[in-house]
């Protein structure tokens, strides 16, 4: 009989399945990356490439958890560096480079005073999407990957990095060379446009520093804005560090030399301008917004562009009021919520634990908290799930078809039917009954009405009917 056939069983992955029910919208169609831009497996394939050191190392750190272990510290210890120099033919200053790469890439994470491997390390060979990920974040960062000059103020380096996209923006619409003096006279622009923002008066270019000498008129580049000197050194700083991480390349040439996006560095800017337009295209105005309506907007996001939401939101408050936020929404009758609530937490790392942890003996944000936890300390998102028991698998089975019966389709909710742990469709309806779930009984009218067989829609209609009753 239908009621009996077995659930068309997958590998119980409760997490995934939540992400997909409560994330899958009719959105506008997923953007195209520029004429001529690699396809992802090969820009995956230049990631891994500029990334390999940092891959090595993070695994010997992995195998290696002696007392000196760079695992235990945090940092690659001398002893450690030396050990990993000596196993891995480099250099005890490329295994620091490579060390700081794997950090700043997400290849390990740390745990206050311990480093772990992260998730993008083990998803290393077989998803090219962990490893863009993990390069654009090694691009975020590319500021700390190349020491800034000496002697430099610093407000001056933070002047450059804000103005930085910029002089990307330049290379990537000029899909080709750009020469270095272009380069600088709109960086130049752009530090005086950020000055004059803030309400900054320019310094002349010889007014006299505080040692009584006027500036060098060599680091002055003709032409350029009053108030950059200084800024020539800036700017090759600034192409070193990009260089640096595999995101252009220098061609110093005869004259004055000349930058050039890779592959990468042109898709990476791509995706930062598609962001910023999706983010500007939210008539909510999310990042203004309450925790709860934050999260309805990103609601129509994809997983990446949601990110990007949650990132620039939370920069714009104290975390600890933030996570209180989150939780508190979490804390609703609205299941899409509460797991859109928990993805921005993920986001959070690190300084939500205390508050993620605290949760756990809240029935409705257990799953959810134990999930995050588990990857938080280094499991795979794909396997996180085994945490969970039974009861807490089908509790959040249920929580995820709130969501999907409340936001999203009838066909969405007969194929998460297949996601359920349990193997028949009557051991599902008997655990559903006793795991007490709030929305229980409108979970199974609505899967009986979206569902195109009688008989199993029948059987879920008389198990809706026994709950609302009381019945066994």
């Amino acid at each position: 009989m239908a009621r009996n056939s077995r659930l068309r069983l997958v590998r119980p992955r409760a997490l995934a399945t939540a992400r997909r029910a409560v994330t899958t919208r009719r959105t506008r169609p997923a953007p195209r990356p520029p004429e001529g831009t690699p396809p992802r497996a090969e820009l995956a394939r230049q990631a891994r490439h500029v990334l390999a050191d940092a891959v090595r190392i993070a695994r010997w750190a992995a195998v290696e958890r002696g007392p000196e272990s760079a695992l235990r510290t945090g940092t690659a210890s001398v002893p450690a560096q030396e050990r990993a120099a000596a196993a891995l033919d480099l250099t005890p200053g490329q295994i620091r480079a490579g060390w700081d790469r794997a950090r700043l890439a997400g290849l390990v994470e740390l745990h206050g005073d311990t480093a772990r491997p992260g998730w993008r390390l083990q998803a290393w060979d077989r998803d090219d999407s962990a490893v863009l990920r993990g390069w654009v974040a090694l691009f975020d960062a590319w500021s700390l990957v190349h020491p800034a000059p000496e002697g430099v103020a610093p407000s001056a380096v933070a002047e450059v990095v804000e103005a930085v996209p910029q002089v990307l923006s330049l290379l990537q619409l000029s899909q080709g060379p750009v020469l270095v003096p272009v380069l600088l006279d709109l960086l130049g622009q752009r530090v005086e446009e950020l000055r004059e923002e803030r309400c900054e008066v320019p310094v002349a270019d010889q007014t006299p520093d505080r040692a009584g000498t006027a500036p060098d008129p060599a680091d002055t580049a003709p032409g350029a804005p009053p108030g950059t000197d200084g800024l020539p050194t800036l700017l090759d700083w600034a192409l070193e560090g990009l260089a640096a991480v595999g995101a252009l390349t220098l061609d110093p040439g005869a004259d004055a030399g000349h930058a050039t996006l890779t592959p990468l560095g042109n898709w990476a800017v791509w995706v930062k301008l598609e962001q910023i337009c999706v983010a500007a295209q939210s008539p909510a105005g999310n990042i203004e917004q309450s925790a709860e309506d934050m999260l309805r907007g990103c609601a129509r996001l994809t997983p990446g562009p949601a990110r990007a939401e949650y990132r620039a939101w939370l920069a714009a408050r104290t975390l600890s009021s933030a996570v209180a936020e989150l939780l508190a929404v979490a804390r609703g009758e609205d299941a899409l919520l509460r797991g859109l609530a928990f993805e921005a937490l993920r986001v959070v790392g690190a300084p939500a634990e205390a508050e993620v942890r605290a949760t756990v003996a809240e029935p409705s944000l257990r799953p959810y908290a134990l999930l995050w936890l588990a990857e938080y300390e280094g499991a795979d998102p794909d396997d996180a799930q085994e945490v969970l028991t039974r009861e807490e698998a089908t509790w959040l089975w249920v929580d995820t078809a709130a969501a999907v019966a409340d936001h999203g389709e009838s066909e969405l909710l007969v194929r998460h039917l297949e996601s359920a742990v349990q193997g028949t469709v009557p051991a599902l309806l008997d655990e559903v009954r006793a795991v007490g779930h709030p929305r229980t009984v409108q979970v199974l009218v609505a899967l009986a009405a979206a569902h195109p067989d009688p008989a199993l829609s029948k059987a879920v209609r008389r198990a809706a009917f026994q709950v609302h009753t009381g019945g066994a």
